[in-house]
């Protein structure tokens, strides 16, 4: 080769060098610095000091942020740090965070919103952000931003706040060993990175493995619950049988003597183990006893455990905690072969015998031959006869003076179609107050008593509404009755007047010993009056709020439902005060009030005993007040 081509391939090869790209290697971090140093620059500012103390530092920028090739590189693409150029087991085993999947799902935690940026810190590094102490913070940046779970379409509000509201929670401040945090639990135990749905059969929080879960720090308590027989049930599959989570919680669990926990001695019976053993479906199903929780209820321990003593016999006492084995089983606590050892634990020296006769959870009724269920029917059989007798006898003196109070000499109160009216108000109105309330208490005694049988609730409605229909029918009758004379003269004395004002006040008055002078009322005294006005607007305010929850459908494209939930609110508010204003007010003036007992009895045939009526309106039969009620053709003596 010539001297000549030597220097024309010399020239070319310094040519082609000085055109080729830089690599990322090839700048230093002062160069990055130019930019991301200054506070007032145009990238962003990185303080070289928030690599220090961190795991990377020594390793320079562009270690971590590859694919730089000039500088400025605003058109170059910088994506996330190549964390998994040296992470790259943590890479393999992070591909799924929950529902989400890693480069599919935008809303995955990337590694910087776990571990943070620059400043990063080893996880046994108090300072971290995954340290176990500071971990439930970590996840909540997540898990407690409502509008985050609203879009990841997580119905779990406050699982952190919940978690440290538990047992493992407030562990975390003083940083026990023992204290369970969130990857603990939902990490699988090969990589705390590796966080799966319940739904994946390879989660640790899958409902066939939540027991070894809490096993990794639970271990004696995980081989006593998967011996027992719901762990059995949970191997073979079967999920009716309760796990870990089912009687202690998922996030907030409680410690065993705090009364709020479900496994407390307080609560264990009602709260953790009725739920099942209370069900028919699973009593079927597995041909359970039913009425075992009535009968624990209603027994020595129960009725003690109910007035807040700790120590006396609950479930766990006796069946165990975790190693619950049917009775069939030689080695359950409560097999014949065991019984005495288990009640000796507190009734020390009791005998095999004795532990065999006694019957905890047995119904009284189903031991046909024995002494307690004997003695139980003689109570029934003696309370029927005794107070059955007593109200017997009750009733029949009580209808005695009502018909001597009749056989004294009368005046009428009302006319034969006012008392009409009353009775089309009393009956519908009674019978709207027992519908309605069996809808609303539809779990209560009476209502299962009325309307529990098939199609109930079909029949409840209808009879609703008919009454209903009833009740505005009477309410346009008496609409006419007040455009007669009489209903006019009648609407003339029902009116308020301020002398009401002043008789309330007086009657106060009396009723607090100031004053010995009762205040004299007319053809209609103040607590009449404020009844019947109250009557009107409870009327008025029903049939309208009725009428629009029974044609909803129709009127909910008008009103909006926000109206129709009002109106639900105060149809069964209003229902309550009209209720208990008939019970307390009306009931005590015609029957319970002194001078009107054993009743006024003018809402059957329009009369009231003469002495009544002078007593409770002296006004109206006042020298001057008797010839004008004569004229009426009012309250007159017949």
């Amino acid at each position: 080769m010539s001297r000549k081509h030597l220097l024309v391939l010399l020239l070319g090869a310094v040519l082609l060098l000085g055109t080729t790209p830089l690599l990322a290697d090839d700048f230093s971090d002062s160069d990055c610095l130019d930019c991301h140093g200054d506070p007032d620059g145009d990238g962003p500012f990185v303080e070289v000091a928030q690599l220090e103390g961190s795991i990377h530092e020594g390793l320079s920028c562009t270690d971590c942020h590859t694919g730089i090739t000039e500088l400025p590189h605003e058109d170059i693409e910088i994506g996330a740090p190549a964390c998994a150029d040296c992470h790259d087991d943590v890479a393999e085993a992070y591909v799924q965070h929950g529902q989400g999947i890693v480069g599919k799902s935008p809303y995955v935690p990337t590694c910087a919103d776990c571990h943070g940026s620059h400043h990063i810190l080893a996880p046994d590094d108090e300072d971290s952000s995954v340290n176990t102490k500071n971990l439930p913070a970590t996840c909540a940046k997540c898990h407690e931003n409502q509008e985050f779970l609203a879009k990841v379409g997580i119905r779990f509000k406050h699982p952190v706040e919940v978690y440290q509201q538990g047992v493992h929670g407030k562990e975390l401040p003083g940083v026990k060993a023992s204290a369970a945090t969130c990857v603990d639990c939902h990490g699988t135990a090969s990589d705390p990175h590796r966080i799966l749905p319940p739904g994946d059969t390879r989660s640790s929080i899958n409902y066939f493995n939540i027991s070894g879960t809490c096993g990794h720090c639970h271990q004696s308590i995980e081989h006593e619950y998967e011996k027992g027989i719901h762990g059995q049930l949970v191997a073979r599959g079967d999920v009716d049988a309760p796990t870990c989570t089912h009687c202690h919680g998922e996030h907030g669990i409680l410690e065993v003597n705090d009364p709020r926990s479900p496994v407390s001695p307080f609560r264990v019976a009602e709260a953790t183990c009725t739920p099942c053993h209370d069900s028919a479906n699973l009593n079927e199903r597995y041909e359970l006893p039913t009425g075992t929780q009535t009968s624990f209820v209603d027994s020595y321990h129960g009725l003690k455990s109910q007035n807040g003593d700790t120590k006396v016999a609950n479930c766990a006492s006796c069946h165990g905690a975790h190693l619950i084995l049917p009775s069939s089983d030689p080695e359950s606590s409560v097999n014949p072969a065991n019984v005495a050892k288990t009640c000796g634990r507190c009734h020390a020296g009791i005998t095999a015998e004795t532990a065999a006769k006694t019957r905890i959870h047995a119904p009284l009724a189903a031991d046909s031959a024995g002494l307690p269920a004997l003695f139980k029917r003689i109570y029934q059989v003696l309370i029927t006869l005794v107070i059955g007798g007593m109200f017997f006898y009750c009733l029949l003196d009580w209808l005695r003076q009502v018909r001597n109070a009749m056989a004294k000499p009368q005046v009428r109160r009302m006319e034969i179609d006012e008392v009409l009216q009353h009775a089309v108000l009393a009956i519908s109105f009674s019978v709207l107050v027992l519908t309605g309330f069996a809808l609303r208490f539809y779990d209560a005694w009476w209502a299962h008593l009325i309307f529990g049988h098939q199609g109930g609730a079909h029949v409840r409605g209808l009879i609703h509404r008919i009454a209903a229909g009833v009740m505005t029918f009477g309410a346009f009758w008496h609409l006419g009755y007040l455009m007669t004379t009489k209903g006019r003269i009648f609407l003339r004395d029902i009116a308020p007047r301020f002398e009401d004002a002043m008789q309330a006040l007086g009657m106060f008055k009396y009723n607090l010993g100031l004053t010995n002078k009762v205040p004299e009322m007319r053809r209609f005294s103040f607590v009449e009056k404020a009844e019947y006005w109250a009557l009107i607007w409870g009327t008025v305010v029903m049939v309208l709020t009725g009428a629009s929850l029974w044609f909803e459908r129709y009127i909910v494209q008008y009103t909006g439902k926000e109206l129709i939930d009002i109106f639900h609110v105060v149809h069964y508010y209003e229902a309550w005060l009209a209720f208990l204003a008939i019970l307390i007010w009306h009931m005590y003036g015609v029957i319970f009030n002194p001078h009107a007992y054993p009743m006024n009895p003018s809402w059957i045939n329009g009369k009231m005993p003469k002495e009544m009526f002078e007593h409770e309106h002296p006004a109206a039969v006042s020298p001057g007040n008797v010839d004008k009620v004569k004229r009426l053709g009012r309250e007159r003596e017949v």
